[in-house]
């Protein structure tokens, strides 16, 4: 996915219009526009401006890097898993190991 694509989607999935995110990011509603359909780059700013205003990563919003698949939000939790002891990590991933089998078995007997 690439920045037209991401600021798109996140802006519709926010329901903003915009005239909103560009009021939020300080800037007019045509930049917006060209951010998303010309594939006019932001300056580093201006997407950072983005990525806060969606609460996502710079690598989210552009599609690139290690962390791009993730919102800001899950890789913060991730950062706090990594500096867990080994213990609780484990108990930790007992717990989701458990929450994934329920869920994909949920999902098997409802199709």
């Amino acid at each position: 996915m690439n920045i037209a694509n991401s600021v798109t989607q996140l802006r519709k999935e926010q329901n903003l219009s915009q005239t909103d995110l560009a009021k939020i990011v300080g800037c007019s509603r045509e930049i917006i526009s060209k951010y998303e359909k010309e594939g006019v780059m932001p300056s580093v700013e201006t997407a950072k401006k983005i990525a806060d205003a969606f609460s996502v990563s710079l690598d989210y919003l552009v599609g690139e890097g290690q962390n791009s698949t993730f919102d800001k939000k899950t890789v913060e939790r991730l950062q706090e898993i990594e500096s867990m002891k080994p213990d609780a990590k484990q108990s930790l991933f007992s717990i989701i190991d458990s929450v994934i089998r329920d869920y994909k078995t949920q999902q098997a007997y409802a199709h």
